[in-house]
């Protein structure tokens, strides 16, 4: 049974108590009393898996007012996970922003059964493509729109690097666009789904795009990196694709991991096989259809 096969008084009034979900390799139980954060589940998370059994989830959360009084008057949103209060509360209406921030907070505090980067991960042709790069590099926005040209999306914030083998673990999950980012991908993709227009903590107009049903559903397939783009956006600058050297490749990589070091030589060496594995190259570019296509010219797995 997934989120869309609830109607929409039963989805209210398990938020209400607790609905349990899979979202890639957690678990996660939300409760929430708050409308919006049920509105955006219900449009978001329709294709997500409903687990019925809600012992050993990954994550115990809860978005909801931190007291009686919050509920009624300057009415606020409190994260709690597992009893814990990680942030300060927030105005109501950034309750949805608050929770998939804070889910984030969790997967990448929390997920040390994995080795755990920051980057965009998508998949196409069995192998992944890895896209770690820091905000305001044009990484949600690129991969975005590589999901909407027939890329499988395995995650817009992490790619989860399983030690053991070596695969990257899906975690699928609405993808944050910001600002001008929204209006250039509702033009590159009309049929795109979006959640509504918010506000975040940092004051930027947000809106989260629904992943893919396909992906959702294929979310426990994982496959082995292909290709390592790490995206520049520069206003009015020209498409240069310039390769990576294996080191700088490990270093980059290391940069942008959360755990990697928690992990010792295997955590290391799992990104020294990366870099040797998947070619990586910058990527500058300034219109979107052109980084779209200079990844896929780059993708040439798909060719063999």
């Amino acid at each position: 049974m997934t989120v869309g096969d609830l109607a929409p008084h039963t989805l209210r009034a398990r938020l209400r108590s607790q609905l349990t979900l899979r979202i890639g390799p957690f678990v996660v139980t939300l409760r929430s009393a708050l409308p919006q954060v049920h509105a955006a589940i219900a449009t978001l998370y329709p294709a997500f898996e409903v687990v019925e059994n809600a012992a050993g989830a990954h994550f115990l959360i809860r978005a909801d007012a931190p007291n009686v009084l919050r509920r009624i008057v300057r009415r606020q949103a409190q994260f709690t996970v597992d009893g814990r209060r990680p942030f300060l509360p927030l105005p109501v209406d950034m309750g949805v922003p608050m929770l998939e921030a804070g889910l984030n907070w969790c997967i990448g505090t929390g997920a040390n059964q994995f080795v755990t980067l920051h980057s965009a991960t998508l998949e196409r042709g069995g192998r992944a493509l890895l896209m770690p790069a820091s905000p305001g590099s044009g990484k949600s926005t690129l991969c975005a729109a590589l999901v909407h040209r027939g890329w499988r999306l395995l995650s817009d914030e992490f790619a989860l690097i399983d030690p053991a083998t070596g695969l990257l673990a899906p975690v699928p999950r609405p993808v944050a666009l910001k600002e001008g980012s929204i209006a250039l991908l509702r033009a590159f993709a009309p049929n795109a789904y979006f959640g509504p227009t918010l506000t975040n903590n940092e004051g930027q107009r947000v809106a989260y795009l629904r992943p893919p049903g396909s992906s959702v559903t294929a979310s426990q397939q994982r496959c082995p990196a292909g290709l390592v783009v790490v995206p520049q956006y520069v206003a009015d600058a020209e498409t240069v694709a310039t390769p990576m050297s294996p080191a700088r490749t490990v270093l980059h990589l290391a940069a942008n991991s959360f755990n990697y070091n928690l992990h010792g030589r295997v955590g290391f060496d799992r990104l020294v096989a990366i870099a040797d594995a998947a070619p990586a190259v910058t990527l500058r570019y300034s219109q979107l259809e052109e980084g779209v296509a200079a990844v896929e010219r780059l993708a040439t797995w798909n060719l063999q």
